[in-house]
């Protein structure tokens, strides 16, 4: 069975002068068995010094990452990212992180599972290269890894609530979300997914009194076709100097 996170925009990348296997490599992290009956393993990505890649919602000027998990018994995969960084790519926003990434992976399956697939990505210092790494690790219960454990808890917090209303517009749908959530410290930037690869969201106007945040954006899927908004899909992130908070789905507002 393979799983696929994201679309992989090979076209945004740039002729390569540098081989990504001189800037990036991946290992499996094997993890341990959780009590739940699940198994908590993760890619450690390592990136030469001052090399980049991109989180899940990579904005405008990022590359979303495709992730294939092929047999080994596992039957699905949950993935969980670490709080990213928002950098400024030539007055465009993109989010990701920088020198290094462990992402956990809690895998559901049965039998001797192993963590096999490929990880393709952008990788950026002063221009951008596509990089394929393949991964193929048993995974037996090696105790809870330190760096496993850092990366779960540096997780966005779930906190906060959120209303919106969506209105038609030419090629898509505006949206108007108002989020309660408490002050992330100074910088604050959201990022709006609409659970849907397939839907493009624009970088949001948003605006913060107390603790309400009133964002905006616009949602276009393809060349402009029809769609339905499903609220409960929806999520918002809104990352800050001091930490990052998120809210999953939103009421009619």
């Amino acid at each position: 069975m393979t799983y696929i996170h994201a679309l992989f925009a090979a076209a945004l990348l740039a002729p390569a002068t540098a081989h990504a296997q001189d800037v990036a490599s991946v290992e499996v992290l094997p993890g341990w068995e959780t009590a739940q009956g699940t198994h908590m393993a993760a890619l450690r990505l390592t990136l030469a010094p001052g090399w980049k890649t991109y989180w899940r919602a990579p904005g405008d000027a990022g590359i979303p990452p495709q992730i294939t998990i092929t047999g080994g018994n596992v039957q699905s995969v949950a993935f969980h990212w670490p709080t990213p960084e928002v950098f400024d790519q030539n007055g465009m926003r993109s989010i990701g992180y920088h020198d290094s990434l462990t992402l956990p992976i809690e895998v559901t399956g049965s039998g001797d599972l192993r963590l096999t697939g490929t990880l393709d990505i952008g990788v950026c210092l002063d221009i951008c290269i596509p990089a394929q790494l393949h991964f193929d690790a048993p995974l037996t219960d090696g105790g809870r890894d330190p760096a496993i454990v850092g990366a779960l808890l540096n997780q966005p917090q779930s906190s906060g609530t959120a209303t919106c209303r969506v209105t038609p517009t030419d090629n898509g749908l505006h949206l108007e979300a108002v989020l309660t959530l408490p002050t992330t410290g100074t910088q604050e930037a959201l990022v709006v997914e609409a659970g849907d690869p397939h839907i493009w969201v624009s970088e949001p106007v948003i605006a913060r009194q107390g603790n309400t945040v009133t964002a905006q954006a616009e949602l276009v899927r393809g060349a402009g076709d029809a769609f339905a908004f499903d609220r409960s899909a929806v999520r918002f992130t809104l990352l800050g100097s001091d930490r990052a908070v998120e809210v999953q789905g939103c009421t009619a507002g």
